[in-house]
């Protein structure tokens, strides 16, 4: 079963702040801000990485995005969009679409430790900070919270193994999908908006159409 997914076009209501949430042997952290969706409060927490140097973020912070996405962003109605089961743009999926061409190289997140001045949280913080104050359009991509309004997933969301692996019928985990990719977008006012995409270490690409590592699958980038 294919996982509730979405974007929220947004004004983020509170300074980002850095919240950690351990998943096994590793903490993993997030940004958090509350958003204003539809004047309803809303949660977002979004990925920056974790304190397991074997299982770091792979990401692009772009301050010069200019992709056509940006014209049917900004002429979508505000708050909340379903797009669970789409195949195609606004749909994200950084390896079926064109949306990453000429965004750069993918960068390595630090080994986290606790603080947020480590990339990306330390820019990333100070771009949502600014889309805050200035009150700024928001568009986050990912997953929307099975219990309560927010979401999360705001990365890539296939290539992962072990437990996330997806299978037919079964929807009983936080599996792989394709067309489920999480993102930040946000418009400064200019011509070019600033994006936000991220990827662990340990997904692999490319996948299969359950969104599953293909077998000859390496780390993306």
């Amino acid at each position: 079963m294919t996982l509730a997914y979405g974007f929220v076009k947004t004004k983020v209501t509170s300074e980002p702040k850095l919240k950690p949430s351990h998943h096994g042997h590793e903490t993993q952290y997030h940004l958090h801000c509350n958003l204003d969706v539809g004047g309803e409060q809303w949660d977002v927490a979004i990925n920056v990485g974790t304190n397991d140097a074997d299982d770091l973020l792979k990401y692009k912070l772009v301050f010069d995005f200019r992709h056509p996405i940006i014209q049917t962003l900004a002429a979508a109605s505000g708050g909340s969009q379903d797009l669970t089961g789409q195949k195609k743009l606004p749909a994200l999926d950084f390896l079926r679409s064109n949306l990453l061409d000429n965004t750069g190289k993918w960068r390595d997140s630090d080994v986290m430790d606790g603080s947020d001045d480590t990339e990306p949280a330390a820019t990333l913080k100070r771009l949502l900070s600014r889309a805050h104050q200035e009150s700024r359009d928001v568009y986050i991509f990912g997953r929307f919270y099975a219990q309560g309004d927010g979401l999360h997933d705001v990365h890539l969301n296939q290539g992962s193994s072990k437990g996330f692996i997806h299978r037919p019928g079964d929807d009983s985990n936080d599996h792989n999908d394709i067309w489920q990719d999480g993102a930040v977008m946000v418009d400064l006012g200019e011509p070019e908006w600033a994006a936000y995409v991220s990827a662990f270490t340990q997904q692999l690409v490319p996948t299969d159409d359950l969104g599953n590592p293909q077998p000859d699958a390496t780390t993306i980038g």
